[in-house]
């Protein structure tokens, strides 16, 4: 928290502060900034404005999120708006029958979802195809509950394994339903990626699920990255907190 001897004296500095705390926290909230800066919420709101003008962050409802989370640490990423990906990752968790198989993707969404996996009650018994070692290892000692882990070239900021191998091994499964984070949703361009490694294990998802269902933040809503995963006509249903009209019956709200 600020004090007032070190409270930034320009707007400049002052934005400059909040962009390097999403960096480290990957989001902000306007009530707490203002207290800190000792600012009103509009002037914080506009700086947050300016901010996402030069691409630097997205807006959200009181606050703001690191624009490119596909960049931040797996640990960072755990830390941007975790109610939201644990309601999400409920609603997930509703789908999911007994005796299916289930591709999981990597990403702080995907773990929560495979911690509903994990509880008493969940469906059972189920096979989990993963190249994310965090699910992998959630799941791993749970009775009834049979996880293949995908490796092949470990990224250990990411915690996940890419490459041929562990795209070989999704390609040799299929499974009833593919549960994908997107780095970016667009009505044009579908789900993108940030890296051609991420893009690669979500389209071998895409290939081998029955259904295919992204789990995806609003934040993530209405962007677009580099590398090209799958068509929006390819997906069955997008859980999200967000409400565009691009996606119609297809998305699905987070369960409260």
């Amino acid at each position: 928290m600020s004090t007032p001897t070190d409270l930034p004296r320009f707007v400049e500095e002052r934005q400059q502060r909040i962009a390097e705390l999403l960096k480290t926290r990957g989001r902000v909230e306007v009530a707490a900034l203002a207290a800190d800066y000792g600012v009103s919420d509009d002037t914080i709101r506009r700086d947050l404005r300016q901010l996402a003008a030069r691409g630097l962050v997205q807006k959200t409802h009181g606050g703001a999120v690191a624009l490119n989370t596909g960049v931040m640490s797996s640990q960072q990423r755990a830390a941007v708006m975790p109610a939201v990906k644990q309601a999400i990752a409920r609603r997930a968790a509703g789908l999911v029958q007994p005796h299916q198989t289930l591709f999981i993707d990597g990403g702080s969404t995907a773990l929560a979802l495979a911690q509903q996996l994990r509880a008493e009650g969940a469906p059972r018994p189920l096979t989990v195809v993963t190249h994310a070692l965090d699910v992998f290892l959630t799941l791993a000692d749970v009775p009834q509950l049979r996880p293949v882990l995908a490796g092949g070239e470990w990224l250990p900021v990411h915690r996940v394994f890419e490459g041929e191998q562990a795209v070989a091994t999704l390609r040799a499964h299929r499974a009833d339903i593919a549960f994908l984070g997107a780095c970016a949703l667009h009505e044009r361009t579908g789900v993108t990626a940030w890296q051609p490694g991420d893009a690669a294990i979500k389209r071998a998802m895409v290939a081998g699920a029955v259904r295919r269902v992204v789990l995806c933040d609003a934040s993530k809503l209405g962007d677009v990255a580099p590398c090209a995963v799958a068509e929006l006509a390819e997906l069955d249903h997008v859980i999200t907190d967000g409400e565009p009209a691009f996606l119609g019956a297809r998305r699905l709200a987070p369960a409260v």
